[in-house]
């Protein structure tokens, strides 16, 4: 049997910094909502193979890769993943192991681009000679007097 990405100690640890599921319709339910643990080696299995969201095998037991990700996205919306993936570093033996970006999910998880500074942008030193346009008729023409004769 493969050996666990999670200990059951630590999990008990994520597993109270993770928001509680939302609870089910009382008419058409849905299917039932996989286990946050189960959900969670999903996410470490991607975060330390590399394979995209998509190739994560079904039978892992842990969904598909779109649930995997999806749930990764509800808990950045929530506010949580920063604190759980502090924990996971400060925790997880093999935590130096995993591909971070990979976790960023949505524009607002991805650190905005470096901006040059002011002194690199080229400045217009001096004015631009206008390029002359081509003389215009003196009399405008009309479109149906080209024609008449």
């Amino acid at each position: 049997m493969a050996k666990p990405l999670l200990s059951n100690e630590l999990w008990e640890e994520l597993a109270a910094l993770l928001p509680p599921p939302k609870p089910r319709r009382y008419s058409f339910p849905g299917r039932k909502p996989i286990d946050n643990r189960k959900v969670f080696t999903g996410i470490l299995f991607v975060l330390k193979s590399g394979i995209p969201w998509e190739a994560l095998p079904r039978e892992m037991g842990c969904g598909s890769g779109m649930t995997c990700w999806r749930r990764l996205y509800e808990w950045q919306q929530a506010g949580v993943w920063q604190e759980v993936s502090n924990l996971l570093l400060a925790k997880l033996p093999e935590a130096d192991k995993l591909d971070w970006s990979r976790a960023f999910v949505g524009r607002h998880s991805v650190p905005p681009l470096p901006q040059p500074p002011l002194e690199t942008i080229p400045q217009v030193k001096e004015e631009q000679p206008l390029i002359p346009l081509p003389e215009v008729l003196q009399e405008p023409v009309l479109f149906f007097e080209q024609y008449a004769a």
